[in-house]
């Protein structure tokens, strides 16, 4: 499935889309899923040269993809501004083509912008961080989001669906619990 910029609906509030590569796709997936004004996130590939990469081939690094999530959210209820706080708050991005124990490209630090706003955007958080001695050294790529492939869906929910996992339990839960702390006001009330 390729995806790709904003949607709306007569009936619908109009969305937006976020394309973000932070590590394990499971992680983002299981911080964004808590977050108010998030209709829906989606774990897949970007940023890689194969068509319709499986999850055993960008695991292998060949392809070129990076692990990503694309974030569908209503902009009048969270803005984009608000999804790259989060996005920098569940990952670590001083750690080149690794986060934590998942070693490889596949698992880098990128944002994949939707448009020239998100490009700037993006680039401003990445120097305000950096000015204000929050992180030093953001590895963080800043490229055009191309074509996002949905990953398979044994991948889709994966937290919600396997909780007491090791790696869900040792790796997810200290990101959600850090995400719960810092982002309080932004986790959804039900």
């Amino acid at each position: 499935m390729q995806t790709n910029g904003r949607s709306s609906t007569e009936n619908a509030p109009s969305t937006e889309q976020a394309t973000l590569a932070g590590g394990c796709f499971w992680c983002l997936e299981a911080a964004y899923q808590e977050i108010e004004g998030v209709e829906r996130v989606v774990s897949g590939y970007t940023g890689g040269h194969v068509e319709n990469p499986s999850y055993r081939a960008v695991c292998s690094g060949e392809t070129g993809h990076a692990e990503a999530v694309q974030v569908t959210y209503a902009p009048e209820v969270l803005s984009y501004h608000d999804l790259l706080e989060i996005f920098f708050t569940i990952h670590d991005p001083t750690q080149l083509n690794r986060q934590g124990a998942d070693v490889g490209t596949q698992y880098r630090s990128a944002i994949f912008y939707h448009d020239e706003g998100q490009r700037e955007d993006a680039e401003a958080m990445i120097d305000r961080l950096e000015a204000e001695g929050v992180y030093d050294g953001i590895v963080t790529e800043v490229e055009p989001l191309e074509t996002f492939y949905e990953a398979e869906e044994k991948h889709h929910d994966y937290y919600r669906r396997n909780p007491g996992a090791a790696y869900c339990q040792t790796v997810i839960t200290p990101k959600l619990t850090k995400l719960r702390q810092k982002h309080q006001k932004q986790l959804r009330t039900s």
